[in-house]
């Protein structure tokens, strides 16, 4: 298949698309941690830019090799982001509150302690990496005319617009959570939590 400039345009909106969830999740993180370092900034973005790229890939596979049992399985796949996503989300919001808590009482050790707990962790990262890119799966569908190479291509150019957008977002995370201090915490858990619903939503309706 040739590399058309509509090939290239539906690749991008697919990943703008595809990355929106991946985008909230930035804006919680960076509420969460507004202290964050580009360094870190440029590991979550890129976490997340690596599931939108396996993911699709992953269901071009699925699609060309085992039809039946992916078609059959997939829509319900969707449903695993809102207990990844409220867990880490519900996290988020109890570390805030204890942090607030300790800010109140004027104990500095527990203050640093609790704000060091609500830092993203590597651990975490993957989790919402997966949970963010778990839609991207059924693009599998959408490119399975695709050969090895072109859905390797579009699947490149769905991460590098989910690395753009997500850094933005943590940018705009961070920039709000530097004025909202411990509340920020929890709003962006509860942000987490609303994508998680968004998602779980979007999916029973689909077996509807």
């Amino acid at each position: 298949m040739c590399f058309s400039l509509l090939f290239f345009a539906n690749s991008v909106l697919l990943g703008t698309g595809l990355a929106m969830d991946a985008f909230s999740v930035s804006i919680a993180n960076g509420l969460n941690e507004p202290g964050m370092s580009h360094k870190k900034e440029c590991l979550m973005a890129g976490v997340y830019a690596f599931f939108q790229f396996i993911m699709p890939m992953i269901g071009w596979l699925c699609v060309h090799t085992m039809v039946s049992i992916f078609t059959s399985l997939q829509r319900y796949v969707s449903f695993t982001a809102l207990p990844l996503l409220a867990y880490i989300g519900g996290k988020m919001i109890v570390e805030s509150v204890k942090k607030m808590r300790s800010s109140g009482e004027g104990d500095a050790a527990a203050a640093e302690i609790s704000t060091a707990a609500g830092m993203l962790d590597f651990h975490t990262l993957m989790l919402q990496g997966i949970a963010t890119s778990i839609d991207a799966l059924s693009v599998g569908f959408t490119i399975a005319a695709y050969d090895t190479q072109t859905a390797f291509t579009a699947s490149l150019i769905i991460a590098a617009v989910t690395f753009i957008i997500c850094m933005g977002g943590s940018k705009i995370g961070r920039h709000a959570g530097a004025h909202l201090t411990d509340k920020a915490g929890i709003l962006g858990g509860c942000i987490l939590i609303f994508i998680g619903i968004e998602i779980f939503c979007k999916a029973l309706f689909s077996c509807v």
